[in-house]
């Protein structure tokens, strides 16, 4: 009858459902461009870590490269546990601190100082160094010169060392610090440039350390 037609009609019109008292929109759903939104946040955050990724290997590889020193060839400059920054591209220079591989073919990475420059003839007497004929002060020797009783180099020459007169071409000689325990030119000779792996030019560790690197303190 139009009467019941009527009764369910208007019951019809006046239901609201639980999603719509709630204003929840069955119909809605993510749009397109929602989606589009998320994935290209997605493509951004790994490109960035790809990028991050790609500058902290050239970074290693080819600029810096991080360093723990490990032995006593370089008290009293650089210690046991002492972390530095190498410096890849510097140029290298007189009195300057490097790494490079140890010459023995073993795992080890040893770090000196840089004595003699290609073309440099190279003395030691009565615990002074001599460059080319003239008497060149070693600044970072001064702290053990001053408690120990003996010579802290012993004399030699060049040539009395390696047969050349000399440093050769693309070589360096290096000596540490410590000169009583270092094992450095004195025993394995020149080091090739191409073997250098950098200069430590800064100290991260330990703070009450860090800091630029002190090379000699003197002009030469």
């Amino acid at each position: 009858m139009s009467f019941g037609n009527k009764d369910h009609n208007d019951q019809d019109s006046g239901f609201v459902s639980r999603n719509e008292r709630f204003g929840v929109d069955q119909k809605k759903e993510i749009q397109p461009e929602n989606r589009g939104s998320f994935l290209r946040e997605a493509l951004n955050l790994i490109l960035s870590v790809a990028i991050a990724f790609v500058l902290f290997v050239v970074i290693r590889t080819y600029l810096f490269y991080p360093f723990q020193v490990v032995g006593d060839s370089m008290v009293p400059t650089l210690e046991t546990g002492d972390r530095l920054i190498l410096n890849k591209l510097a140029e290298v220079d007189r009195f300057d601190i490097v790494v490079f591989p140890a010459p023995d073919g073993t795992d080890e990475e040893y770090v000196k100082r840089i004595i003699g420059l290609p073309g440099d003839e190279i003395t030691y007497f009565q615990d002074e160094l001599y460059i080319n004929g003239e008497k060149v002060a070693e600044h970072y020797l001064e702290a053990l010169k001053e408690v120990s009783d003996q010579a802290l180099t012993g004399d030699f020459t060049l040539f009395s060392l390696t047969g050349e007169a000399t440093v050769p071409e693309d070589m360096y000689f290096v000596l540490g610090d410590n000169r009583s325990v270092s094992k450095d030119s004195r025993v394995f000779g020149f080091i090739p440039a191409a073997q250098i792996e950098g200069t430590a030019d800064l100290r991260l560790w330990p703070l009450t350390k860090i800091g630029i690197i002190d090379d000699n303190g003197a002009d030469e």
